[in-house]
């Protein structure tokens, strides 16, 4: 059955393109919906005009390992209204990725936005589609600002793997579930599938290490660089002395993940995580890390009048299913989709952000896509800075949005595999 997954996935992606678009894609429609189109600025787009996130952290070490989530979230919306000088009683939903959060954060996220300003008026809610919840927050905004629910609403995520991440987060099946062979499937480690995919996929471990290294790379050189400085906003938190047991107040501006030095035959001395013979470890993996970002939307014609400045839109997005056991190659599954319902062609990006959960699954579906390695990443991944798992889709857009405008690019993908075996993406234009 897993020899025969891959080509069903296949099959399933050409099933759901087609129908998206009435089957293969005419010249004319595409001319309708291609880079050009995209381009063109029209009244009911949905904009972005805020996209901003807080450092990320190493988990358990790092300068937010006493820091609650929903403070860091507090941290981010303060900041957010602050950069963006939108008035607070305008906001009408906030929409909170997060996985590991009891009660997925609800109650919490709640308090967190009336602490950082917005009045009772302002809804929120908390929400779990694993490593893509931040991204889903803000097409949910979207949708809702599409639709006419709200006018105004922002995407974000926040996640403290340091306070809420280990054993206890496993998950029990009845044993109804465990006797269906995909439910069960759905428990196994991502770990342990991106080990299987490697092997079964051919991704070396010289590759992956390959990879993984120059994401630090990239990462370190944006960081002396100071190519984050514009997307992230500084926090000050309470941090315990691992050392002394004392408690001080520490301001944490920069991702602390990102380290010197790496290179391939550093990573090589690294023993396997997952299998004795295994290919995975923890310096080809992404980090376990803290964190929040926000995004706030609304529709051009909103944003005009209220005087926002304009950073990019958002155009499309899509999710996908694949095999449990195949869950990293979410991203192929789910890029084809998106391009194909905005009419792009792969060589019409200029910036693809996509997760680095694994270097396996990362570089596998970079492959497939056939995309240039130099528009990967360009700043480095999660393998550099890390994963706080419901962040990350939100930290994507501030990233990919800056990078964008900084290098008079415009058109960005963002993509995740996600774990039980899902991938999504969306389309950005930076202005």
């Amino acid at each position: 059955m897993a020899n025969q997954a891959p080509n069903k996935v296949q099959e399933r992606l050409t099933q759901v393109a087609d129908h998206i678009t009435g089957g293969s894609a005419s010249s004319s429609s595409k001319a309708k919906t291609g880079r050009d189109s995209l381009l063109e600025k029209h009244d009911d787009d949905i904009v972005v005009t805020c996209a901003l996130r807080t450092p990320i952290t190493k988990g358990g070490k790092g300068g937010f390992k006493d820091t609650h989530p929903a403070d860091l979230l507090t941290g981010t919306l303060k900041a957010l209204i602050q950069r963006s000088g939108i008035d607070p009683s305008l906001v009408e939903d906030i929409a909170v990725g997060t996985v590991l959060a009891p009660g997925g954060g609800a109650t919490e996220f709640r308090a967190a936005a009336l602490a950082a300003g917005f009045p009772v008026s302002a809804a929120v809610k908390g929400l779990n589609r694993q490593c893509s919840s931040g991204l889903q927050a803000c097409v949910d905004i979207a949708n809702a600002i599409k639709s006419g629910m709200i006018d105004i609403g922002i995407g974000a995520g926040a996640e403290s793997m340091s306070t809420q991440y280990g054993p206890q987060a496993v998950t029990e099946f009845s044993p109804a579930l465990e006797a269906h062979t995909e439910a069960a499937n759905c428990k196994v480690s991502m770990g342990v599938l991106s080990e299987a995919m490697a092997k079964e996929k051919g991704v070396s471990r010289a590759d992956q290490d390959a990879f993984a290294a120059s994401s630090f790379q990239k990462a370190v050189a944006a960081q002396q660089q100071g190519l984050f400085d514009a997307e992230i906003v500084p926090l000050t938190v309470k941090w315990t002395d691992p050392k002394t047991d004392e408690e001080k107040s520490i301001t944490v501006s920069r991702d602390d993940g990102v380290r010197e030095g790496i290179t391939p035959e550093s990573l090589a001395k690294i023993r396997p995580a997952f299998s004795k013979s295994g290919s995975i470890h923890a310096g080809n993996a992404s980090q376990i890390s803290d964190g929040a970002a926000a995004v706030l939307l609304m529709k051009r014609s909103t944003a005009v009048r209220l005087g926002q400045t304009i950073v990019g839109k958002y155009v499309q997005s899509s999710i996908v299913g694949v095999a449990p056991l195949l869950m990293g190659v979410g991203p192929a599954a789910a890029i084809p989709v998106v391009l194909r319902k905005t009419g792009l062609q792969t060589a019409d990006v200029d910036i693809w952000e996509i997760n680095e959960a694994f270097a396996s699954q990362c570089l596998y579906c970079i492959n497939e896509l056939g995309i240039p390695r130099e528009k990967v990443n360009p700043k480095g991944g999660a393998i550099a800075f890390g994963h706080p798992l419901g962040v990350t889709g939100a930290r994507q857009v501030s990233t990919l949005l800056t990078e964008l405008k900084r290098t008079g690019q415009r058109v960005g993908v963002t993509s995740m595999c996600i774990g039980t075996g899902m991938g999504m993406a969306a389309v950005w234009v930076a202005e």
